[in-house]
């Protein structure tokens, strides 16, 4: 298109949502369609030039917010083995695909009629959130026990987790929380205590919880621990190098995430 032309054309982008949270869009349909391809997070990774996290990261989100695994990983090989999509991984990539090239049909036979009406309309994109927390938990309001000044606010997130968080009454009347509302729960790794052996113990910490370590990913002072949770999604925590060592932390075994209701921030939809 030439530099002074300076017509309006019409665009656009399709995306998933799961309770208003991001599942995925173009960027990380691809990165699930590299590892279908190639096998390997790492490989898929480097294709999408983004960090091993970044797409561990992103994985995690999507499993959480699909409400069981896209990816798993498997045994064997010369390799030691890899990582493949699941058939609901496959199926959703598969799907995006088709539901990407309708919308670029669509966009294309918009665009052709809105020839010379489209500088008439402000066009608007709503934008999306971003958080510092790691841990997002989309999902229903279970149970609300209102207070004088605050209020307690239970969500069932995917798998049937349920996460515990104290709000003020005045920002649960302002979010309009209620039972059945759509919600969403954010947690700081660095809110989040890891216990390896909870068998008989007592905690004043409402949330507890409990699955298999998946991955230790260790830096110079902390290590970040990723437990898959019993019944679907994860959720990480960073811990110091000392108390994962002093845990005897590895890939497989059994660990409890633990966080006060007061680390819990809650958002809705908006």
């Amino acid at each position: 298109m030439p530099l002074n032309d300076t017509r309006i054309e019409l665009g656009g982008s399709v995306w998933m949502t799961v309770g208003g949270e991001n599942l995925g869009g173009s960027g990380r349909m691809a990165l699930l369609a590299h590892i279908a391809e190639r096998g390997s997070i790492t490989h898929a990774a480097k294709a999408m030039k983004m960090s091993y996290k970044a797409a561990w990261d992103a994985i995690d989100t999507m499993n959480n917010l699909a409400g069981e695994p896209l990816v798993e990983r498997v045994a064997g090989g010369k390799s030691g083995g890899g990582t493949v999509l699941t058939r609901r991984g496959v199926q959703l990539v598969e799907n995006f695909r088709l539901i990407e090239r309708e919308h670029r049909h669509f966009v294309a036979q918009l665009n052709a009629q809105a020839e010379g009406i489209a500088d008439d309309f402000l066009l608007l994109k709503r934008m999306s959130m971003k958080t510092s927390a790691r841990n997002h938990f989309a999902g229903p309001v279970t149970r609300v026990q209102r207070g004088s000044v605050n209020d307690e606010i239970e969500i069932e997130a995917a798998g049937g987790h349920k996460i515990v968080a104290i709000v003020t009454h005045e920002s649960a009347e302002g979010l309009g929380l209620d039972v059945g509302v759509q919600a969403f729960a954010l947690v700081k790794a660095s809110s989040i205590v890891i216990v390896t052996d909870a068998e008989g113990a007592k905690f004043s910490a409402r949330n507890r919880l409990s699955g298999t370590v998946a991955r230790l990913l260790p830096g110079a002072v902390n290590t970040e621990v990723v437990i898959d949770l019993t019944g679907g999604g994860s959720v990480a925590a960073i811990i110091t190098n000392d108390s994962a060592q002093s845990l005897a932390l590895a890939e497989g075994a059994l660990a409890t995430a633990i966080f006060k209701a007061s680390s819990v921030i809650v958002g809705a939809p908006a």
